[in-house]
């Protein structure tokens, strides 16, 4: 009898303790016992979970409160999303989702390191309760695995919130953009410049709740922090620069340039670099310019001066106008005939026309480059020019009726002029080519 009386105590124990494990145990999704957040925005329709009713737009979801999370926060993910979802609560459930997924990829992760480090462990057990739970674990991580990669398409990728955001919500964020874009009248291609896309993605990291700078902070303190961060950048260049850099500029207008002034104002830029730094001074090729360069040399041995190249070609361009007849005369008659051309806006009209929309000035690095260029143009276009001027357009012109008009019309269709366009190109285009 006692023997019969303690096998029933047990009995009773056993049954006592199964029922406290089984309440712990009870999900919370079990009826009477919905503690998830998303039976607060739908019904059960069956009593059992599986058929969820949207509070907000009534749709039936037949797989469960999981999915109809997704259906809120309107991922697509295997149910239409819900359009009459307030903003708060949508934004919730996307949170929540997101929370499971990355719960999801650390017990992932956790379950790969315990496998890994476990594999071809064999594990003995007198209980047999800890063996099925053993085994139950391990039955767990193995469809936690298969389920993961077959979700993910086989890649392990781990859900993240811009793939929890629907293409409406996007839609929304450009058109805010582009209404600040086009209300502030900023230029379409400021779009590309990466530090705005740097800036978006920066906020995105900062997260919900970022306010924009003040007035106040745009234009004294970021400003003086920019100036700062630049002062910094161009000083590491200083100290190792590469190709051209620009050191610092003075305004010599007040200063009289004799070869004095101009000898103080190279050693003061020696002085700044280095002398072991430096390697040869180049100048203007003036001849107050030559004399400090011959001074700078005579005080400082180890320095070589030399003239501006440039500077020397523009100079016996000069000297090729001056001093040649052909030159100057061939010169002169096509500035009159640009001149005349480009002072008149209906008669520019009429010539690109002719000329396919191509200009008969081209700038060049200097002055008297330029000069010879334009030459180089009115050759290139010498059949556009002579049909522009012998067209019924031109002839049907007030201008074709001015003196001055008949004056560069008989100029353009000289045959002699376009040959010392030639002469002069010919002297001239070896050293256009050096410049």
């Amino acid at each position: 009898m006692s023997g019969t009386g303690s096998g029933n105590g047990s009995d009773s124990s056993n049954v006592n303790t199964g029922t406290s494990t089984g309440a712990a145990s009870r999900s919370k999704n079990a009826p009477g016992n919905r503690t998830d957040i998303g039976w607060k925005h739908g019904t059960d329709v069956l009593g059992n979970g599986k058929k969820v009713k949207c509070n907000y737009c009534s749709k039936i979801n037949n797989r469960g409160i999981f999915r109809f999370k997704h259906h809120l926060a309107g991922t697509r993910w295997d149910f239409e999303p819900c359009a009459s979802v307030p903003e708060e609560v949508k934004m919730l459930m996307m949170n929540v989702v997101a929370e499971v997924a990355n719960a999801s990829e650390k017990r992932r992760k956790l379950n790969n390191i315990h496998e890994e480090g476990t594999e071809g462990v064999e594990v003995e057990s007198n209980s047999s309760q800890s063996g099925i739970q053993r085994k139950g674990m391990l039955a767990f991580k193995g469809r936690g695995k298969v389920k993961f990669v077959q979700a993910s398409g086989g890649e392990g990728v781990q859900a993240t919130l811009d793939q929890l955001y629907k293409k409406g919500d996007k839609d929304k964020v450009d058109d805010q953009c582009a209404e600040f874009w086009y209300t502030s009248a900023i230029p379409f291609n400021v779009i590309k410049n990466p530090a705005f896309a740097k800036f978006c993605d920066m906020v995105g990291r900062y997260g919900v709740g970022y306010k924009p700078p003040s007035y106040h902070d745009i234009r004294e303190k970021l400003l003086k922090r920019a100036v700062a961060k630049t002062d910094v950048m161009l000083q590491e260049f200083r100290n190792d620069p590469k190709g051209t850099v620009f050191l610092y500029s003075l305004d010599t207008s007040d200063i009289s340039k004799t070869a004095d002034k101009v000898l103080k104002m190279l050693d003061d830029v020696v002085d700044f670099v280095g002398e072991e730094n430096v390697v040869q001074v180049i100048t203007d090729n003036a001849a107050n310019y030559k004399a400090a360069g011959e001074l700078l040399m005579h005080k400082r041995e180890n320095l070589y001066w030399t003239p501006c190249a440039a500077h020397c070609i523009d100079l016996i361009f000069e000297d090729f106008e001056k001093h040649l007849k052909v030159h100057q005369t061939t010169i002169t008659k096509g500035r009159r005939i640009t001149t005349y051309i480009y002072g008149r806006t209906m008669l520019i009209s009429i010539m690109k026309k002719f000329t396919n929309g191509r200009d008969l000035i081209r700038p060049g690095m200097t002055r008297f480059a330029t000069t010879y260029l334009t030459l180089a143009c009115l050759h290139e276009l010498k059949a556009s020019l002579m049909s522009m001027f012998s067209s019924e357009e031109w002839k049907t012109s007030k201008f074709e009726t001015s003196q001055e008009g008949r004056k560069v019309q008989n100029m353009a269709l000289d045959s002699r002029f376009w040959k010392n366009i030639t002469m002069c190109l010919k002297v001239a285009a070896p050293l256009m080519v050096a410049l």
